[in-house]
């Protein structure tokens, strides 16, 4: 693995590591995500979501490691996927300020160049 995809890897390690913090500062935002077909507490998702996402950062981070943890976290990209439609749905159905909506719905084809990153690490570890 060159320099590039080392920064590459380390920035995907830090945008897991950032978001799965966040998961533990803010859940409340989070817990609105947890389509409510899951069985449990939202909040139990939550926080379950965010060491998923901590442990890829962890494992993305570390040479010996990312090739396992970048696959993990392509396959986290798109189990979390249904809850940013959740997002999506919701905040068009409640009305909420329109940048706000407009957000949602630009935030799902992200899930697709996240995927591609993550493999690109994964083939390149």
């Amino acid at each position: 693995m060159d320099n590039k995809d080392s920064r590459l890897a380390l920035t995907l390690a830090l945008l897991l590591g950032g978001v799965g913090t966040l998961h533990f500062a803010v859940p409340k935002f989070f817990d609105a995500l947890i389509p409510r077909a899951l069985p449990g507490s939202p909040r139990a998702w939550t926080y379950g979501s965010g060491v998923a996402e901590l442990g890829c950062a962890a494992a993305v981070a570390m040479p010996r490691t990312r090739r396992i943890g970048a696959t993990l976290a392509a396959l986290l990209f798109i189990a979390v996927f249904p809850g940013n439609v959740k997002m999506a749905v919701d905040y068009h159905r409640t009305q909420k300020p329109l940048p706000m909506r407009v957000g949602t719905l630009l935030r799902l084809p992200l899930q697709v160049p996240l995927v591609l990153w993550a493999l690109r690490i994964r083939n390149r570890a």
